[in-house]
């Protein structure tokens, strides 16, 4: 095989791989991870903690996927995007189409079999909201960040009913949660990605709100109310002292940095709202893990 031949089997593996999204599959893996290791009896076990795992992370990378290919021609009118394999003419629609549909049955199906059928009834309610609900949505109001809130929320409650075989109200209590923190943390990306956004046509708040009062509100109210809720497992009796004290902590941590971003309205703000975020939710979800009553 020559050279030249190697680089481009390379470059469409590589491709492929971008389609999926492998940070935002990653992140909910983890929330997946949490919602199993939450609704265990006693120690989790590691075979179903891997089957949840792996086929909640399929069924994402499909969702991911096709929603690459439902918005590639937005893509191409973004500077961020316009590189992506579909708009850049690397991969065909008819690629994305095939690999997002075997990533997708592939993960319902090892979902049915080794986490029931309750969290692959729950995974694929995630990905049909996700590309049928706030896709669409995306090119028609900034309410779609609340939208897409719903399906990035429900991975903790997947993995909670890979390990109780039914969907418990504990888990709208970790959904409710991972609600409330999307919402700074993508308004924070929005800010930041906001003349990219308008290019392409999205009406995101940070677009449709150019001065950013209200899109600093939303953030810090969204904060504080995290904050409030995030105390809750450990009242109920899910969690001890330990996270308890974490999720204080970290909720001012954040709601500090939202508040910052509010008033300074600049990029750098955003960025550091965008990071306080992710420093929140894996702090938060390792809390969780290691603290659970």
């Amino acid at each position: 095989m020559s050279t030249s031949t190697l680089s481009l089997a390379r470059g469409s593996a590589s491709d492929y791989v971008e389609l999926v999204k492998p940070r935002i599959t990653f992140m909910v893996m983890l929330t997946a991870l949490v919602g199993f290791v939450m609704g265990s009896r006693g120690t989790p076990s590691a075979s179903g903690l891997l089957a949840v795992v792996v086929g909640t992370g399929l069924v994402a990378a499909g969702a991911s996927t096709l929603n690459m290919l439902l918005e590639r021609r937005t893509d191409a009118l973004m500077q961020r995007t316009r590189n992506r394999p579909l708009p850049a003419g690397r991969l065909r629609p008819a690629d994305a189409l095939a690999w997002g549909a075997v990533l997708t049955v592939t993960g319902v199906v090892f979902l049915a079999w080794l986490s029931g059928p309750m969290a692959a009834l729950v995974a694929l309610a995630t990905w049909s909201s996700y590309l049928f609900l706030y896709t669409p949505l995306k090119t028609r109001t900034s309410l779609a960040t609340v939208v897409g809130a719903l399906p990035g929320a429900l991975p903790p409650v997947i993995g909670w009913a890979a390990a109780r075989g039914a969907v418990e109200p504990p888990a709208f209590l970790l959904f409710a949660i991972l609600f409330l923190w999307q919402i700074p943390h993508f308004l924070a990306i929005a800010w930041i990605y906001r003349e990219d956004y308008a290019r392409g046509g999205l009406p995101m708040l940070p677009v449709v709100d150019p001065a950013g009062v209200v899109t600093g509100r939303q953030a810090v109210a969204n904060s504080l109310a995290l904050t409030v809720v995030s105390v809750v497992p450990a009242l109920a009796g899910m969690a001890g002292a330990l996270y308890l004290a974490g999720a204080i902590a970290l909720g001012l941590m954040l709601t500090a940095a939202a508040v910052r971003a509010a008033v300074l309205r600049t990029m750098a703000a955003a960025r550091w709202l965008f990071l306080a975020s992710l420093l929140y939710l894996s702090l938060l979800c390792t809390l969780l893990i290691v603290d659970r009553a």
